[in-house]
């Protein structure tokens, strides 16, 4: 027995040296967050940089300094001389030259020729028939087998009769070959606004030889006007009278438009056009005032200016090397403000992720609306929903964390010059109050409420800024009405980015915990009807622990939810467990070791049932803590004692085999649920609990969890236990009033309450029942 208890003793030596030592340790190194985190910085310093050369806001006389109509309140005068190109005017003249371009059509050899086949075939036919005296009728027949429905039969009927059919399809064939000489011009209805409307360019290709001929559009033959072409022809030509009613009716199957627009050599004549435009340049001398003070300030007074200040260098280091130490400085200030000593804990790498990402996506957007709208009254700030980039991250982290970022991201990007003072002040205003107005939100329809809030807040800070910059009536409508739309919108996708976002991060936000809170839920209900007596302990553990992280500043929601949770691990097995129990107890029939190993199985069941029901990380955390690593000391004695007592036995206990699979609790409000859970299921064991007695009793479970080192990890201050203890004690006098006297039963009760939160053990407690 000695050397059983010997070795227990060393290895609870060995676990609370390494649990004392953990404190002092370096946090460990996470590739994913650190590379993120860089990658963010490099992206926020490069897009901050790429925004101030391309807007050359950096420069005391950027684009935006002077606006288009209001009057200028200081004189530009040119350093040196600059040569510029006019945009405006040379884009009048291209769309002047433009217009000269003529559209190019070309001729289509196949169809010309498709068409002499098709009549050379129908006169070989003909002539066939005339040469040998049939009969018309057989005739017509031959022909409408060959082109069906291709001829009238009065046309046929002259043809045939006519004493001079043979030169009557000669004539025909030289009309036709005048038509598909001249071109039956195909004209699209749409696509040739843009060029000369007077005349077109032909493209006739002969051999390798490409002829090309400009034609005035009234002077084309276009298919519906191949009648008036064909009687023009006639009326020049020598041509016999009984052909001239014939003409039309029998070449019109063969005429076909053989001449059809060309985009490609179109486009072609019109980069030939744009590329001989000459741009239209001006010129400022040097010494020359570009913009005169009190003068209102005219589309030529700014482009003068920002050929002047395009005429600058480049690239100048010193702004690169400014902004990167501006962003350098906003990042660290947000690493300083997420760091463990201000949030009492380490960010998850989800968290550092979404941070990251949020600070680059407000930073680009600010970078672009600047560049879209220069000069507008504070457009960039009326825009950008700074409010939504604060409140997401003070949901889901924390409202330490929205208060950081509604300081650092405003500030670093007026810093960098992408807010002048309105857009600033707006900004600020904006995330300040989304910081604050989460504070009592509750549900998730509070955010609706929030966004109005904002709304209001956003449309006094506008009139404000409106009033100072002695902006015209004009302004108002339109930055009130992004300033409410602002507001709203914010509060509105807050509203649904939040459940995606919960669930990516597993957070455990105010509403999500709410909800989980409900004891309505499936699994709180099957606690009750499976363990009514588990059920029931975790929801004085749940008030107990809700009412000590109220007192010492502790997340007192997530809390009440652990301790709602804790013990869902009970559910399949709960007669195993003291508070379930009636008369008979099923550790009697099993040994110490496999009571052991069932009382330790709850911790892993409740986590595996944390995650299959989608429980915040931080609940699981509660579950999976909620025992540490302590031993089942109740179980553990039984075991050496048997083993002491056979005197076949050869090997020792193990203490491993007797220890809860969890870590000691590494938040506070995991301590505190892992103190409620003893000290409810300790006090069951006092027979008649007084005030006094409560507290002495309280606080040696307290020191036996610290001795134990199960607190070591959880940030816990003795003042914060001190404070803990008292909450406990003064709750637990109420809830046991009508009980309590005054017998000296402390140390008593302390040594039969050690084993209170072992497990089920089978031995009898003061009160007569079977104790944990």
């Amino acid at each position: 027995m000695k050397q059983n208890r010997k070795g227990a003793d060393n290895a609870l030596g060995n676990a609370f040296s390494s649990a004392f030592f953990k404190k002092f340790a370096l946090p460990k190194f996470r590739l994913g967050p650190a590379l993120v985190s860089i990658l963010a910085f490099i992206i926020s310093a490069g897009a901050i940089i790429w925004g101030s050369m391309r807007s050359d806001i950096a420069d005391a006389e950027g684009y935006t300094e002077f606006e288009l109509g209001r009057v200028a309140d200081r004189d530009v005068i040119a350093e040196h001389a600059v040569s510029y190109v006019d945009e405006a005017a040379t884009l009048l003249r291209r769309e002047a030259e433009e217009r000269l371009v003529p559209a190019v059509f070309v001729f289509s050899r196949e169809a010309a020729e498709g068409s002499r086949r098709a009549y050379y075939r129908f006169a070989e036919l003909s002539r066939g028939f005339f040469s040998r005296e049939r009969a018309a009728d057989a005739y017509k027949q031959a022909v409408e087998a060959e082109l069906p429905g291709a001829f009238s039969s009065e046309t046929l009927d002259t043809l045939f009769r006519d004493s001079g059919s043979e030169r009557l399809l000669d004539n025909g064939a030289a009309v036709l070959e005048y038509l598909l000489d001249t071109g039956i011009v195909a004209i699209p209805r749409i696509g040739l606004e843009r060029f000369n409307p007077d005349v077109l360019e032909l493209y006739h290709t002969t051999g390798s030889r490409i002829e090309r001929e400009r034609l005035p559009y009234d002077r084309l033959i276009t298919y519906a006007g191949a009648p008036d072409a064909i009687k023009r022809h006639l009326a020049a030509g020598a041509y016999p009278a009984s052909f001239a009613a014939l003409a039309y009716p029998l070449l019109e199957p063969f005429i076909t438009e053989n001449v059809f627009y060309s985009p490609q050599e179109t486009n072609l004549r019109l980069a030939e056009a744009q590329a001989q435009v000459k741009p239209v340049m001006h010129y400022i001398e040097e010494g020359e005032r570009v913009i005169r003070k009190g003068f209102i300030v005219s589309e030529g007074d700014i482009a003068k200016f920002r050929a002047l200040v395009d005429s600058r260098p480049r690239f100048d280091p010193r702004p690169v090397i400014g902004h990167i130490l501006i962003v350098a400085l906003v990042y660290g200030f947000l690493v300083f403000m997420v760091g463990k000593r201000r949030i009492g804990r380490l960010l998850a790498p989800s968290e550092i992720y979404l941070l990251a990402i949020l600070t680059v996506l407000y930073i680009l957007g600010a970078i672009f609306l600047r560049i879209a709208a220069p000069g507008t009254n504070f457009f960039a700030a009326l825009m950008l929903p700074t409010a939504l980039a604060v409140m997401l991250p003070a949901i889901l982290i924390g409202p330490l964390i929205g208060m950081a970022l509604a300081l650092a991201l405003p500030l670093g990007v007026f810093i960098s010059g992408f807010f002048d003072m309105p857009s600033f002040i707006f900004a600020l205003s904006s995330a300040l109050m989304a910081a604050y107005v989460l504070q009592d939100a509750e549900r998730r329809m509070d955010l609706i409420k929030a966004g109005f809030i904002l709304a209001v807040v956003h449309v006094f800070t506008a009139v404000g800024l409106l009033l100072i910059q002695r902006a015209s009536l004009s302004a108002y409508p339109l930055s009130l009405l992004l300033a409410v739309v602002n507001g709203v919108a914010s509060g509105m996708l807050v509203l649904g980015f939040l459940p995606l976002l919960e669930h990516a991060l597993n957070a455990p936000t105010t509403f999500r915990l709410i909800e989980l809170s409900d004891l309505n839920s499936p699994i709180l209900k099957r606690l009750f009807s499976a363990a009514p007596g588990t059920y029931s302990h975790s929801m004085m553990v749940a008030s107990l622990a809700e009412a000590a992280c109220q007192e010492i500043g502790a997340n007192a929601l997530l809390a009440r939810v652990g301790g709602y949770y804790h013990d869902i691990g009970k559910i399949d097995q709960p007669d195993y467990f003291v508070e379930n129990q009636t008369a008979y107890n099923k550790h009697d029939d099993i040994p110490p070791r496999l009571s052991a190993t069932v009382i330790r199985s709850h911790v892993k069941l409740g986590v595996e049932k944390a995650r299959l029901l989608g429980l915040p990380q931080a609940v699981t955390d509660i579950i999976a803590e909620h025992h540490g690593n302590s031993v089942i000391s109740w179980f553990y004695n039984e075991a050496i004692k048997r083993e002491e007592a056979d005197v076949n036995s050869k090997g020792a206990v193990d203490v491993e085999d007797f220890i809860y699979p969890g870590n000691p609790p590494r938040s506070r409000e995991s301590a505190v649920v892992m103190l409620a859970d003893v000290t409810e299921a300790a006090v069951r064991t006092l027979k008649k609990p007084t005030a006094a007695r409560l507290e002495k009793f309280i606080h040696e479970l307290f020191l036996a969890k610290f001795d134990s080192g199960q607190l070591w990890d959880s940030d816990l201050t003795f003042r914060e236990l001190q404070s803990i203890e008292h909450i406990f004690v003064r709750v637990l006098a109420g809830h046991y009033h009508s009980r309590i006297e005054y017998p000296n039963q402390i140390k008593e009760a302390v040594s039969t309450a050690a084993v209170a939160d072992q497990g089920a053990a089978p031995q009898e407690s003061e009160d007569g029942e079977a104790n944990e």
